[in-house]
């Protein structure tokens, strides 16, 4: 069995976020809510989360903006964030093996943690949702 590389460059970004949204843009639960919500922003989406993993992971400062806001609103719950996560770390484990690439699961995790709790707090308070 051949070793995996760890996550090393800009390459293996746009390699983990293209395979990881060809499947999320799929999946059952999730295509349908991602797929509405881009819809032909596609490449802008993919070009933000490049630079936002690059940014995460290999301390190269590209992305800018905030990443909540723009998830504030979405019709979710813990059953898409859970299938949001095992895509992610499924995705991972395919294509990497290593420090940045255990650091890119726990980061999502941590992540998905996040946006579930604000996203549970602003259905029960929407007079507080973000712009």
């Amino acid at each position: 069995m051949c070793s995996l590389k760890d996550i090393s460059t800009r390459e293996d970004i746009i390699l983990l976020v293209d395979t990881f949204y060809g499947k999320v843009k799929t999946d059952s639960l999730l295509g349908n809510i991602f797929n509405t919500k881009i819809q032909g922003r596609w490449p802008e989406h993919l070009e933000k989360m490049y630079c936002f993993w690059e940014t995460v992971l290999l301390n190269v400062h590209s992305y800018h903006g905030s990443p909540f806001a723009p998830h504030a609103r979405l019709p979710v719950d813990s059953s898409h964030f859970d299938r949001w996560l095992t895509l992610f770390k499924d995705t991972v484990a395919e294509l990497f093996e290593g420090e940045k690439a255990n650091e890119a699961i726990w980061r999502a995790s941590k992540m998905a943690e996040m946006f579930r709790h604000k996203i549970d707090y602003f259905k029960n308070k929407p007079e507080n949702f973000p712009g």
